[in-house]
């Protein structure tokens, strides 16, 4: 069950996420988008974030860092690259895992859900990039500054998200808050469902 702190931030987390501010990124390549036929794809390095694709421990390929009290570490990506062609703004999301730069010390399945936690608040994030894109009035003399704000300001509350969640349950020790977040994230991954097909 969820406290009293939690149920305020899901409350202004459900507030801001349909208001999202306009705010860019430096300018990307340009790519096409596929919208939600286009498959993402795993490699050496990166696990795009699937519903079908859970973490395992084989998975987290870094050495254990030392002098840190950490028992694993999660490290994720969320971008966005975009272009105007034709007055028309695309764009391209990508939320990954980094195979590379992730890495367990203690490798249980109560730790990896820990970390799980962890990539599917990215994800979450990805959506919410999607909507707040979705929802931009395009102006071909702001776009840049404007996809700029909105993509800083997501990755400032996912960031924001991140340490909340590690903060309250104390980076899994806390088994009682642990299990109360991981259905936070289940529940904000069901709500955020229909911006998952981000191109």
């Amino acid at each position: 069950m969820p406290n009293l702190s939690q149920i305020v931030i899901l409350v202004l987390f459900f507030l801001n996420f349909s208001g999202v501010a306009v705010t860019t990124v430096p300018r990307a390549a340009a790519l096409e988008v596929h919208g939600s036929s286009h498959i993402k794809k795993e490699d050496e390095e990166l696990i795009p974030w699937s519903s079908y694709r859970r973490l395992h421990w084989d998975d987290f390929r870094s050495e254990p860092k030392k002098n840190t009290d950490a028992v694993a570490s999660t490290s994720t990506s969320l971008g966005i690259a975009y272009q105007v062609k034709n007055s028309l703004l695309t764009y391209q999301i990508t939320c990954n895992f980094s195979k590379t730069k992730s890495w367990g010390l203690v490798k249980t399945a109560y730790i990896l859900s820990h970390e799980q936690g962890h990539f599917d608040i990215t994800e979450i994030y990805a959506r919410k990039l999607h909507q707040a894109l979705q929802s931009y009035d395009f102006n071909r003399k702001n776009y840049k500054q404007d996809v700029n704000r909105v993509y800083q300001k997501i990755i400032t509350e996912k960031e924001a998200f991140q340490e909340l969640y590690d903060y309250q349950s104390d980076h899994s020790r806390n088994k009682k808050e642990q299990a109360a977040w991981l259905l936070i994230i289940k529940k904000l991954l069901e709500d955020t469902s229909p911006y998952a097909d981000y191109p």
